[in-house]
C-alpha cells in the first residue's frame, strides 16, 4: 500500500544488490549510523537482483527488524539497470540516494553529497584513489573519454554510483538497459543543475565484481549509441509557477 505523500520521508536511499549476501549486514550497520547523524526522515530501499547467495533472506530479515528498510524483490535476475529502476519507481523521498551494496562506496560521505545538493539538482561522485584493478581503471578511463567526447556531457565518473537527487530531476527519465551509467547525463540533457564531489572509494570486501570488460567497457559504448539518439528526443520545459 502507498502511504500518503504526506507520509513520505524526506531522505530515499536506494540500493541494488546482487549475491551481496556478505555486505548486507555490514553496510545497513554503516548507513544507519550515517543516515541518524543526518537527521532527515529516511527510508531504505534494499532491492535484491535475483540473487541466489542469501542475499534475499538477509534482506527480509533487516526489514522485519526496521520498518525504514523496504525489500524489493526481483523474480529474477535483470541486471543492475532493472533494479536500480525498480528501486527508484518506490522511491517516496523528496531527495533521493543511490549506492552500490558492496560497501566500495562508503556511506559516510552520504552528508558530503547532501551538502553539495544545495543549490542545485544533481550531485554525481567521483571515485578518488580508486581501489580497483589496473584493467578496471584503463577501461573506465577509455569509457569515460569516449562518452564525454561524443555526448558532451560534463559527467566525470560514471562508474560512480554513490549519487544523490532531487526527486522533480528524475521524474519522467526514460529507463532502459544501462540507465544506470547515464542518469546524471540525461538530467543534464533535460536542464538539471549537476555538481560533483569527490568520494572515498574502497576495496571490495566481500564476494566478486559483477563487471568485467565485455559488460562494463565494450557494452558501456554500445549504450552508448542509443543515448546519443535519445538525447536528440528528451523534452525539455520548466513549468511557468502562476501567483
Amino acid at each position: 500500500m502507498t502511504l500518503p505523500r504526506d507520509s513520505a520521508p524526506r531522505l530515499s536511499v536506494v540500493i541494488p544488490a546482487y549475491n551481496e549476501a556478505d555486505s548486507i549486514g555490514p553496510l545497513l550497520g554503516e548507513l544507519g549510523a550515517t543516515l541518524g547523524r543526518v537527521g532527515h526522515s529516511y527510508e531504505i530501499l534494499l532491492v535484491d537482483d535475483g540473487s541466489r547467495d542469501g542475499t534475499t533472506e538477509r534482506i527480509l530479515e533487516a526489514a522485519r527488524l526496521d520498518p525504514r528498510i523496504r525489500p524489493v524483490l526481483l523474480e529474477s535476475n535483470s541486471g543492475q539497470s532493472a533494479a536500480l529502476a525498480a528501486g527508484l519507481a518506490r522511491a517516496r523521498g523528496e531527495i533521493i540516494v543511490t549506492l552500490d551494496a558492496d560497501l566500495q562506496n562508503d556511506p559516510a560521505d552520504l552528508p558530503r553529497l547532501l551538502e553539495a545538493l544545495e543549490g542545485c539538482d544533481v550531485v554525481s561522485g567521483v571515485r578518488s584513489g580508486r581501489q580497483d584493478s589496473w584493467m578496471r581503471l584503463a577501461s573506465s578511463r577509455v569509457a569515460n573519454a569516449v562518452r564525454r567526447a561524443l555526448l558532451g556531457d560534463p559527467v566525470t565518473d560514471i562508474g560512480c554510483s554513490f549519487k544523490a537527487y532531487r526527486r522533480e530531476a528524475l521524474a519522467g527519465l526514460p529507463m532502459f538497459a544501462g540507465v544506470h551509467r547515464f542518469l546524471p547525463a540525461l538530467c543534464v540533457f533535460r536542464g538539471a543543475r549537476l555538481r560533483e564531489v569527490a568520494l572515498s572509494h574502497r576495496a571490495r570486501r566481500h564476494g566478486m565484481s559483477k563487471y568485467g570488460v565485455h559488460n562494463r567497457l565494450w557494452r558501456g559504448l554500445w549504450d552508448l549509441w542509443g543515448v546519443l539518439w535519445l538525447r536528440t528526443r528528451l523534452l525539455r520545459y520548466r513549468v511557468r509557477e502562476v501567483d
